[in-house]
């Protein structure tokens, strides 16, 4: 992650990880500047190369089991609310904002994982699932009908959010929708505005925190450090990035 740094930028490197490991929301580019003393742009560079540590690990060796909750979320802001060169035209509620896709082990401490995703379809979840959660897994969600095609690889009990049921016999979402209530935090109290492109990115940090949350400052930057060998991003595949898993 450090990268053709120069020496003299290490104690500055060292300042943003703890700030941005140990803030409970993170913080925005321009904060961290001034608390460093470097320019915006470096900044925002420096933190999205921590960000893009937040997610070095080998998905194929970290799945979920045993209860698993899931549920997506829209991110983004309100057709109303926005310029009249930027309306889709296209109606209101879910349109112009990005999906995320949420997965998490039932309780408190359950271990999460969060997903940018084109759409929020049954066959691009199902995909989503096999990747990160072992088949045979038993899967509590809201009443959501894209759902259903995960029946075929996993046991899904559904609860109906819209008919107010939000608990029976134990299936619940609350786990999942905690994660989501920090990512709202997140985008709505430090960034304002998440891009497509670096989208992915900001979920990885919300989830490192919420993974992380009983863990010790040392630790958990100590953690991060690790997840950070061989993690390096370069501005320019910075900027050519895709950002949609």
């Amino acid at each position: 992650m450090f990268g053709k740094s120069k020496i003299k930028m290490l104690p500055k490197w060292f300042a943003a990880i703890w700030i941005e490991t140990n803030h409970s929301k993170g913080i925005s580019s321009v904060q961290l500047a001034k608390m460093i003393g470097t320019t915006q742009k470096t900044a925002w560079f420096m933190l999205q190369r921590i960000r893009n540590a937040f997610g070095n690990k080998d998905d194929d060796d970290d799945f979920l089991s045993g209860i698993v909750e899931i549920d997506e979320t829209y991110i983004g802001g309100k057709e109303k609310n926005k310029h009249k060169s930027k309306k889709l035209n296209a109606g209101r509620g879910t349109v112009g904002k990005s999906v995320a896709f949420g997965m998490r082990e039932k309780g408190e401490d359950g271990e999460a994982m969060a997903v940018h995703v084109q759409d929020a379809k049954g066959a691009t979840l199902h995909e989503k699932m096999l990747n990160r959660v072992l088949t045979g897994a038993t899967i509590h969600a809201d009443e959501n009908s894209a759902y259903g095609a995960l029946r075929d690889d996993y046991e899904v009990e559904q609860i109906n959010h819209s008919a107010d049921e939000y608990e029976r016999d134990g299936v619940h979402t609350n786990s999942i929708e905690s994660l989501w209530a920090l990512v709202k935090r997140v985008y709505m109290g430090i960034h304002h505005h998440w891009s497509d492109k670096h989208m992915q990115k900001d979920l990885n940090a919300c989830v490192f925190r919420i993974n992380r949350k009983k863990v010790d400052t040392l630790s958990r930057v100590d953690e991060m450090l690790n997840m950070a060998m061989g993690a390096r991003l370069t501005y320019k595949q910075l900027i050519a990035s895709e950002g949609v898993a």
